[in-house]
């Protein structure tokens, strides 16, 4: 029979909310199986009969019933007709029986990988689910045209029925491809085939997939200094070995790039508004590139985030278009155009990459949903993400300005706004002396989410400063939320 002591350990796994989950008679199971596995019932120990324990515990002696018949299925009792049920002898023999680490007793030091502990080190992105004021790279929403993409939707489960419920190729849906080849050679001016065009869940999965396909553990890669922190992440994870090469108001001061005595395999970039400083690449240094990764047979990943939202005059080409040599890897993304939740990126790929990224991405997650390509796809087909863009670039640039005027207003003894010709954020950076980390964490606390640019630079040449997403919020709220982070940069400097 049970002891005092292993009865109350079973009564507080019945009434422990972190259980609530469970029904009763899951929650009797798991406790006398805890109290087998820890050693607390040696076999052949009699278990109370199930109208005895039920009385203890006040519940119905079918709750118990259940909880024994679970255990006996599982092994950890014998039921014998006439004599009750005990703890059987197999699981007196049970590895580890009796050795379950208990509460509050130390752990063993975690033990990962190499490319684990980088991945772990690289990971935790800050949670902007419900996007808070100044969270980078976070677009509007609210204005987004529902009901358009719900009957294009209707329409897509109409045309293909349960077929749209399959898996999609691990390339993606041709509808979809075609609709992005058509796009980015019209809008982008690249060179994209449907064949070319490589559908995936991310930008970030572009990137990882670019670390893991194109480069080995070691070898080197030409990054922006600053650099865009989930690109550095993909490549560290991945073993890599991340060269700086300084920018000035053109972009990557190709100078270094073909004075380097270290070879590289690839050079990552940002063109079109590099990440964070805003800063668009000169024609002159993309072609300075193409012809650099030409000579030395390497790759251009070319991350062309946010491109459509472009505030004077038309944007610059894509570095892809532009490429001759076909060295280059465009990546795309429908986060920022759109809306986050659609999970829709891409890849134009040289000819001979579209195979083996293929193959490598289906390691990673198979494929993407058909239901939101193909949604996506009528969507761009209609002119219904022409109009949306056009829309929200009226509507980002009227934000961008608003922030600047609020920035000047109420920032300006702390900081000095860097106004971007596009994107969707702002840099700024202290003309105080304010520690940089303890203002992201006091502003973090106050509601507001601050991207630091130290962490985003190689070298120590660089001012202290953060980030201002403005898209996503509203001039009035844009208002209230520079009026706090004034309060908070005053305690500080206080």
């Amino acid at each position: 029979m049970f002891k005092h002591a292993q009865l109350e350990s079973v009564k507080a796994w019945v009434i422990d909310p972190a259980h609530g989950a469970l029904p009763l008679h899951a929650r009797i199971q798991r406790a006398i199986r805890q109290l087998i596995l820890d050693g607390a019932l040696d076999a052949a120990r009699p278990l109370p009969a199930s109208r005895a324990l039920a009385k203890s515990l006040g519940v119905s002696r079918d709750t118990v019933e259940s909880a024994y018949s679970q255990l006996h299925a599982e092994g950890f009792i014998e039921r014998r007709v006439g004599s009750g049920s005990f703890v059987s002898e197999r699981a007196q023999r049970l590895p580890g029986r009796g050795t379950a680490r208990r509460p509050g007793s130390p752990r063993e030091p975690l033990r990962l990988s190499q490319r684990g502990a980088a991945m772990y080190r690289g990971g935790g992105v800050r949670d902007f689910l419900a996007p808070r004021p100044f969270a980078p790279g976070v677009p509007e929403t609210r204005s987004f045209p529902l009901q358009t993409w719900e009957r294009l939707e209707r329409q897509v489960l109409k045309q293909y029925g349960t077929q749209a419920l399959l898996h999609s190729p691990p390339q993606g849906m041709e509808p979809l491809r075609c609709a992005i080849a058509d796009y980015v050679n019209l809008e982008r001016g690249a060179h994209a085939t449907p064949e070319r065009v490589l559908v995936l869940t991310s930008s970030q999965q572009a990137l990882t997939l670019c670390a893991t396909v194109l480069l080995d553990a070691g070898d080197r890669i030409f990054i922006e200094d600053p650099v865009y922190h989930g690109a550095r992440k993909a490549f560290d994870a991945a073993g890599l070995e991340c060269v700086p090469l300084p920018l000035d108001a053109d972009g990557i001061r190709v100078e270094h790039l073909r004075e380097s005595r270290q070879a590289a395999k690839a050079v990552f970039l940002t063109p079109s508004h590099q990440f964070p400083t805003g800063a668009t690449l000169a024609l002159d240094r993309r072609l300075a590139i193409i012809e650099w990764a030409r000579q030395h047979q390497a790759w251009i990943i070319e991350d062309d985030y946010d491109s459509e939202f472009h505030y004077a005059g038309k944007p610059t080409a894509c570095v892809q278009g532009l490429d001759q040599h076909q060295r280059t890897v465009y990546i795309g993304t429908f986060t920022k155009s759109l809306f986050p939740g659609l999970r829709i990126a891409f890849m134009v790929l040289p000819p001979e990459l579209v195979a083996p990224m293929t193959a490598a991405r289906t390691l990673l997650d198979g494929h993407s949903a058909p239901i939101p390509q193909l949604t996506l796809a009528r969507f761009m087909e209609g002119g219904h993400f022409g109009a949306h863009v056009r829309t929200m670039r009226a509507v980002y640039a009227e934000r961008r300005d608003v922030l600047e005027r609020l920035v000047c207003k109420h920032l300006a003894s702390f900081v000095e706004p860097k106004v971007p010709a596009g994107g969707m954020q702002m840099p700024c950076v202290f003309i105080r002396d304010i520690p940089e980390r303890e203002a992201i964490d006091m502003a973090h606390r106050a509601g507001i989410d601050l991207l630091g640019l130290t962490p985003l630079h190689a070298s120590s040449k660089h001012k202290a400063g953060f980030l201002m997403g403005f898209a996503a919020h509203a001039p009035r709220e844009l208002e209230i939320a520079v009026k706090k982070l004034a309060d908070v940069l005053r305690a500080i400097d206080h």
